[in-house]
């Protein structure tokens, strides 16, 4: 909303240290599933060694008969017929690379699903559930804070207080406080008032206590 106020925090301190170390252990936690997939991946990794090793030595072993073949090529006469069985065998070292080659593809691929599966569910509950409910107090709490010092605002606070406020903590104010705010007795609304922006966390003043 165009000229809304943001708070990030409440103004009493009890309430702005839970949110302060929440909001870290949120971070921390993000950062620990990261970091362990990240390591997942980097340890699913290693099982692609052995395709390197394919690849690796089937690519030389290629190399090298193909370079005899070309030797062996350039005898007289017979040259053709003696390069054959090492072009077949340089054809069958170059499948051992491509074998590995393809291993390595699929463990790769597999290290990176194995990283995003672990990953995944804790981002989802950051996202669809923490972080929604954060937003959403700092959207009702920047309301607040920027209608407690109008007049209209504060009959806006008590009005929310009635309707969203358990009865318990209602009949505290006193048995009538609904017929007293109806009638616009202004300790009643400005009671309600404190009511609603004590559940936010914020006081009426906007100083930190």
């Amino acid at each position: 909303m165009r000229g809304q106020q943001v708070k990030l925090y409440a103004d009493r301190l009890p309430h702005a240290i839970r949110q302060l170390l929440t909001d870290l252990a949120v971070v921390i936690w993000v950062y620990a599933w990261i970091r362990a997939g990240l390591w997942v991946h980097d340890l699913v990794l290693k099982l692609g060694v052995p395709g390197q090793k394919l690849e690796g030595a089937g690519t030389g072993l290629a190399d090298n008969l193909a370079d005899a073949g070309g030797k062996v090529g350039r005898v007289p006469l017979v040259g053709d017929q003696l390069t054959a069985p090492f072009t077949k065998a340089a054809e069958a070292a170059r499948s051992l690379a491509d074998a590995g080659r393809e291993q390595q593809e699929i463990v790769q691929n597999l290290a990176v699903v194995l990283a995003l599966l672990l990953v995944a569910v804790p981002l989802a509950l950051v996202l669809f559930l923490w972080l929604p409910l954060r937003v959403r107090w700092m959207r009702r709490a920047g309301v607040a804070a920027k209608v407690r010092d109008q007049p209209a605002g504060k009959d806006l606070l008590a009005l929310r207080a009635l309707s969203s406020q358990p009865l318990n903590k209602l009949t505290r104010l006193g048995p009538d406080i609904a017929q007293s705010w109806r009638n616009g007795d202004a300790d009643a609304v400005n009671s309600l008032a404190a009511l609603e922006l004590n559940r936010l966390g914020l006081t009426p003043s906007g100083r930190r206590r």
